[in-house]
């Protein structure tokens, strides 16, 4: 599972992300990280059971972090794709490729659903569900 975590501004410098993972004894992988004195965004991919899921959240919740499952799939549309690349520059976490053949690739599990290859794609084969 994937979580977009927005941090206000008086807990940017508070290891809450640590704490709440050590106190649901859950592993988790930081994807992308934007952090400035006014709020926090990190997106996490999370591997846990639902109940220690449920858990992070509740913890993150009531330390004041909002906390926002990303369940948005990356849909390419094979049909229209004529694989230029244009979306891969852009993709902040790499998840777009080229294969040795030249054709792309997607890798949903890097993916964080931010959307950029959406507008980056000239044909629009690239779709978020």
């Amino acid at each position: 599972m994937k979580l977009r975590l927005t941090y206000p501004p008086e807990h940017v410098n508070e290891p809450i992300l640590f704490l709440a993972a050590r106190e649901a004894d859950v592993l988790l992988n930081i994807l992308e990280a934007a952090v400035n004195s006014e709020k926090g965004e990190i997106t996490v991919s999370v591997e846990a059971s639902e109940e220690r899921l449920n858990r992070l959240i509740e913890f993150l919740q009531g330390h004041g972090v909002q906390v926002e499952k990303l369940t948005q799939a990356l849909q390419v549309d094979a049909t229209r794709c004529i694989s230029c690349g244009a979306c891969i520059s852009p993709c902040p976490v790499d998840a777009i490729r080229f294969r040795p053949d030249w054709s792309v690739e997607f890798i949903e599990e890097k993916c964080v659903g931010c959307g950029i290859c959406t507008v980056a794609c000239p044909v629009r084969a690239v779709k978020l569900l």
